[in-house]
């Protein structure tokens, strides 16, 4: 099936994600609540783009937006950067402290929205990628709490959590930077809670933390890992020469 995008003539599947085929031809759409690793959340609208299908044209979310047929998409068109922008406004509301949305909203034109009374501080826009990845790859130690403006991210009643692992898949995921994680040489500090560092036996790199180490242990059904990915890979092949060399 082919699609038309700002004027080239792109190849895809049928069900393919707008986002999806747009990124494959080269062609920029913003995104804050996307990830590879967890698609679908659809969340901030950053996304947004203009598609016409032959019945006329209509703003719809790259990253949900199935291709069902022939269209032609607009990823920049005035009509995007009006709604783009006001939709980063509103985003800049909720995430004063966001070095990255201001730039965003500085870049496409973004209205003050003076009238609406911004969050007093914060870099966190609700997409819930922090709290899908805690779920998905980890324990679930966090999730969103109370509502309207003061909803928020957070572990139960701000306290430590007893199961979080202090992996850090929520601040790696997290497109604002509103998660805090600090490390020292033997310790890391995520949500209000200090967890010990493990190293690796040979080269002595992070591999995690000791509570981290002992899930993915778990999970697997083996013991803890003591070597890193390289270290293990050059183990390894130090066995094989000594068992099938000369």
């Amino acid at each position: 099936m082919n699609i038309t995008i700002d004027g080239k003539v792109c190849t895809c599947e049928k069900g393919e994600f707008l986002l999806q085929v747009a990124r494959r031809n080269g062609f920029y759409i913003p995104t804050l609540c996307h990830h590879e690793a967890l698609p679908g959340q659809g969340c901030c609208r950053v996304c947004i783009v203009e598609v016409d299908e032959g019945r006329g044209s209509k703003i719809v979310v790259s990253c949900v937006y199935p291709v069902e047929r022939e269209c032609t998409v607009y990823t920049d068109s005035d009509k995007v950067r009006r709604q783009r922008g006001m939709i980063l406004s509103l985003l800049h509301k909720r995430a004063p402290d966001s070095e990255l949305i201001a730039q965003m909203c500085a870049h496409y034109g973004a209205p003050p929205l003076e009238r609406l009374k911004p969050v007093e501080s914060g870099r966190c826009i609700l997409c819930g990628l922090c709290t899908r990845a805690c779920s998905e790859l980890s324990v679930g130690a966090i999730s969103t709490i109370n509502r309207g403006v003061t909803k928020e991210v957070a572990t139960p009643y701000h306290d430590e959590s007893p199961v979080c692992v202090g992996c850090g898949s929520c601040a790696s995921v997290c497109p604002t930077g509103a998660i805090e994680l600090t490390e020292t040489e033997s310790t890391r500090t995520i949500w209000n809670k200090t967890f010990t560092l493990v190293r690796c036996a040979r080269c002595g790199a992070v591999l995690g933390t000791a509570e981290e180490l002992a899930l993915a242990a778990q999970k697997a059904g083996q013991e803890p890992e003591t070597l890193c990915e390289r270290c293990r890979r050059g183990a390894l092949a130090q066995v094989m020469a000594e068992t099938y060399g000369d």
